[in-house]
């Protein structure tokens, strides 16, 4: 396969007229076919129907500790709820708070809180000139959007094979008063796949920020998302190496059962050290009595514990793992010798993230929306949606059935090889 590069105008040309056939012929079928966000498919949101049989009228709803989950109280969670997130995120359950349905609900008011009223003791954010975050990107959206929502300058940060730029980072932080804070997707990172080695958790575990409140927003949001049974990565705690650096309250750890159970019915967790959860719970004292603990007991009940969670997730994997390796395969075969962009192939996670030639992700995206392929907006993946090389384009493979999904893949392909075509003749 002979590199666009390579090739004289002539045979872009007529290439170019090739491929163009092949689109229109795409067109003319009408598809409707969506690849914009990371939604569970029917297929595996049918793996959890059994979780509405755990509980019925005729169900003791009380808790190990006696606990009526009808009834108020329990501020912070059900003890089984903690056992089991804190197994799932390896977590001492003395360091987990359960919260309602959502993470990323619990990283919203994460970030309020410290406008309003600041964090543990600390001048309240809202009070003070500027305040910034770092954002590793290409990274995850709907965190881009919280940060913007509350007026908080948002720095770029690359990320690298082994997670975000270290040197980058530890620079920033280190001479930075203003920056309060950095977002992380740790393991099988949105939208890369990309999982934090271990000497980049080490270091940001003896990060040295100027600023006191400094703090990681550790969204461990993939911990047990694994594609294979074996062939899987590792992620080392990065509670307990905070600790170990001495810098115990210096990361929240967030998470949930979102895609592993049901979106928007699942439950959420953040993990922190003592001094970090007595801070938090000054606030939701006044926020709830206590979140769903009916549907933290179903929850357990369902999964029973870890190996529980385990096995249903290798259910997942079964779905999605197809899919994940239909886009990787044709790829490999489409692409790669063309020399028209790079892709990264994670071992879990929801997204695989394709890089076109420099200028061309707009292009791309827009092909194939009028093909019929809705996907996530170029741009998105970054800070105010301006990707400032146009060459990020997330692709979320979990919705569509594989039939579905494999033609969406083709066109995609069809789109990047027009759209990288039509750089090279505007280059000449």
């Amino acid at each position: 396969m002979q590199p666009y590069r390579e090739m004289s105008r002539e045979e872009l040309l007529k290439e170019k007229k090739t491929l163009e056939v092949e689109y229109k012929k795409f067109q003319n079928r009408g598809l409707k076919l969506d690849m914009s966000r990371g939604k569970p498919s029917q297929e595996q949101l049918d793996l959890s129907m059994g979780m509405m049989d755990v509980l019925s009228p005729y169900s003791d709803l009380t808790c190990e500790d006696g606990t009526d989950c009808r009834n108020y109280g329990v501020l912070d969670g059900i003890a089984e709820a903690k056992v089991l997130l804190g197994d799932m995120i390896e977590c001492n359950p003395d360091n987990i708070i359960i919260y309602g349905n959502s993470s990323l609900n619990i990283m919203y008011d994460t970030i309020s809180r410290s406008m309003t009223n600041g964090v543990m003791g600390n001048t309240p954010w809202c009070k003070l000139d500027k305040v910034k975050f770092l954002c590793p990107v290409p990274g995850y959206d709907r965190h881009f959007a919280i940060t913007e929502y509350f007026g908080i300058e948002m720095i770029n940060v690359p990320m690298l094979p082994t997670g975000p730029d270290m040197d980058i980072v530890e620079e920033l932080v280190a001479k930075d008063e203003a920056i309060k804070g950095i977002w992380c997707v740790p393991k099988y990172s949105n939208p890369q796949g990309i999982t934090y080695s271990d000497e980049t958790v080490r270091r940001f575990a003896r990060l040295k920020p100027a600023a006191k409140d400094f703090r990681i927003y550790w969204d461990n949001a993939y911990c047990v998302h694994h594609l294979y049974d074996i062939d899987q990565d590792h992620l080392i705690e990065i509670l307990a190496e905070c600790k170990r650096a001495g810098n115990p309250d210096m990361v929240y750890k967030f998470c949930s059962t979102s895609k592993i159970s049901f979106p928007g019915s699942g439950v959420a967790a953040i993990a922190a050290s003592a001094n970090n959860l007595v801070d938090i719970r000054q606030q939701l004292k006044i926020q709830t009595i206590g979140h769903d603990k009916v549907n933290q007991l179903r929850h357990v009940r369902f999964f029973k514990d870890i190996h529980g969670i385990t096995e249903h997730m290798k259910k997942h994997a079964a779905s999605m793992r197809p899919k994940f390796e239909m886009i990787v395969n044709l790829f490999e075969q489409e692409l790669k010798g063309l020399e028209v962009g790079t892709w990264y192939t994670p071992k879990g996670g929801y997204f695989i993230t394709y890089e076109t030639l420099d200028g061309c992700a707009k292009n791309v995206v827009a092909k194939a929306q009028k093909a019929g392929v809705v996907m996530t907006p170029a741009g998105a993946p970054f800070p105010y949606g301006k990707d400032p090389r146009d060459s990020v384009i997330r692709i979320s493979p979990s919705f569509p059935c594989l039939e579905d999904l494999t033609m969406a893949a083709q066109i995609f392909v069809v789109c990047v090889k027009l759209a990288s075509i039509e750089k090279f003749l505007e280059m000449e």
